[in-house]
Parts: structure tokens; C-alpha cells; sequence
């Protein structure tokens, strides 16, 4: 209904500026267009094989906690109050994981919205600024987008321009690749030696040469460390995670075995009382 309104209320807008000058209207189908740029294919293409690596490691974090939670259910029997506690806890503590690691996939502000907004948006940025190139060249008042929430209720086939803005779109991009080409080519020409350098020249290049060389390989080296002492801090981090994990199991290994001893002596003083009892009565 809302949409109904809007469309009746741009038409009668058109239709009342239309008496004081003719109105120059045209439409894009901005999903013919998108599947037509190879640029977002391949970047859709991109984000879909993120997108199935983020689920993967959802679906398998979730299957994880299930087995947390069939083992509990299973051994809950022989385990002390204590042993049901912290594995309740460290059930909830991987489902409190799981949703920040889905939230820091698809959440509003999530990788998902980043990585589509980093190779998207520049596609759409080139269907957007040919749309505006063809809309003054051609002096269109208004250019509609057909899938958007305003109800096209006839389109007619003439006003479609959406293959103009593909051909807009491949235009500019043989230029920019054209005028890429060029520049390299300045490039390398003026990299050509004109004429005969002198000595001083020569070792004056040099020492700028080997000084920027010299930045550059320390620049490196710096990241380089950068790189190395972060991975020395996760790995020390996974260890002292892994070594406590360890810990906690054979704590808890060292529980139930206690658990189980207990059980065993329960019964055995169990069948010694029903033995004694037993010769009791055949003494009597």
C-alpha cells in the first residue's frame, strides 16, 4: 500500500511537470547489470567461498557442544557434583564462543558486511558514476532501479538503459587499463638511460639506491618481528590453555578413578556383609 502510495503520488508529480516541459525518464535493472560486470561476480564468488569457510567452523564449534552435551548427559550418573558443574560450565562457556564467533561473522558490523562492503562497493561505485555520465549526457530528470521497492507497474523495453551502462562500465574500464599501459610504458622509457652518467652521479645514485634499500629491509625486518612475537604470544597463550586444559582433565580423571575405587570398595564391604550374614544363618 505504501509503495502504491508513492508510486501514485511520483506519477502524479511527473505528470504535473510534464504540462510546463517534457520530462526525459529512464530505468536500470540493477541486478542484469551486476550479473553482467565480471568484477562482482568474482567478488561474489569470493565472499561465497568466506562465507562457507565461516559456517564451517560455526557447524563444527556447534557439533562440538553437542558431544559436550551427549557426554554429560551419559556420564552424569557417576559424576560428582563437582564434575557436572564444570562441565556445565565449560558447555556454556563454548555456546557463549559460538555466538560471539557467529556475531563476529554475520552481525551488523561482522567480517560478512566488511569483506561484501570492501568488494562490492567499489562495483557498485562504477554502476552509480556511469549511471550519473549517461544521465547528463543523455539530460534524464529521473532514473528509476526496477527490483527497488518502488512498484514498476509497466516498464516499456525503450527506457531500459541498463545495457548503456554496461557499455559505460566496459568503456571506462579499457580506458583505465589503456591509460595504465601508457604510464607504464613512460615509465620504463624514462628509466632508459639518455645519456652518459658521471662517476659522482653514479655513486651518488648508488648511495640513494643502497640508503632506501636498507629502509625498505628494515621496514621489513620490523614486520617481520612484529609478525614472530605475535605468533611467539598466541602460540604461548595455546599453550598455557592446552597445558591447563590437561590439568583439569587429569584432575578430573583422578576424580573419577577416586569415584570409581570408592564404588568398587562400596560393593566388595557390600558382598563381605551378605557373605557374613549368610554363615551367620547356616551356623544357626
Amino acid at each position: 500500500m505504501k509503495n502504491l502510495f508513492l508510486l501514485v503520488v511520483l506519477l502524479f508529480t511527473v505528470s504535473t511537470s510534464w504540462s510546463q516541459r517534457g520530462q526525459i525518464i529512464a530505468y536500470i535493472d540493477m541486478e542484469y547489470i551486476l550479473e553482467n560486470v565480471p568484477e562482482y561476480i568474482q567478488a561474489q564468488n569470493t565472499l561465497d567461498a568466506k562465507v562457507a569457510k565461516w559456517r564451517k567452523k560455526l557447524d563444527e564449534q556447534a557439533r562440538f557442544i553437542e558431544v559436550l552435551k551427549t557426554d554429560l548427559a551419559n556420564e552424569k550418573a557417576i559424576l560428582t557434583k563437582d564434575l557436572i558443574e564444570e562441565k556445565e560450565e565449560e558447555i556454556t562457556i563454548k555456546q557463549e564462543e559460538l555466538r560471539r564467533l557467529e556475531s563476529l561473522y554475520f552481525g551488523p558490523d561482522g567480517d560478512m558486511f566488511l569483506v561484501r562492503k570492501q568488494l562490492v562497493k567499489p562495483i557498485q561505485d562504477q554502476v552509480y558514476n556511469a549511471i550519473q555520465s549517461i544521465a547528463a549526457r543523455k539530460k534524464y530528470d529521473f532514473v528509476f532501479e526496477k527490483s527497488s521497492d518502488l512498484v514498476m507497474l509497466y516498464s516499456n523495453k525503450k527506457y531500459d538503459i541498463s545495457d548503456l551502462v554496461l557499455s559505460t562500465i566496459d568503456r571506462t574500464r579499457l580506458s583505465e587499463e589503456k591509460k595504465e599501459a601508457q604510464e607504464e610504458r613512460r615509465k620504463q622509457t624514462n628509466s632508459a638511460p639518455t645519456k652518459e652518467l658521471s662517476e659522482e652521479q653514479k655513486e651518488l645514485i648508488a648511495e640513494k639506491t643502497a640508503a632506501k634499500e636498507a629502509q625498505i629491509e628494515e621496514s621489513k625486518n620490523r614486520q617481520i618481528e612484529a609478525v614472530k612475537k605475535k605468533v611467539a604470544a598466541q602460540e604461548a597463550q595455546k599453550k598455557a590453555l592446552e597445558e591447563k586444559k590437561k590439568a583439569r582433565l587429569k584432575q578430573r580423571e583422578e576424580k573419577r578413578e577416586l569415584l570409581r575405587k570408592k564404588k568398587e570398595e562400596a560393593r566388595k564391604k557390600k558382598e563381605e556383609e551378605q557373605k557374613e550374614k549368610e554363615k551367620k544363618q547356616e551356623d544357626n
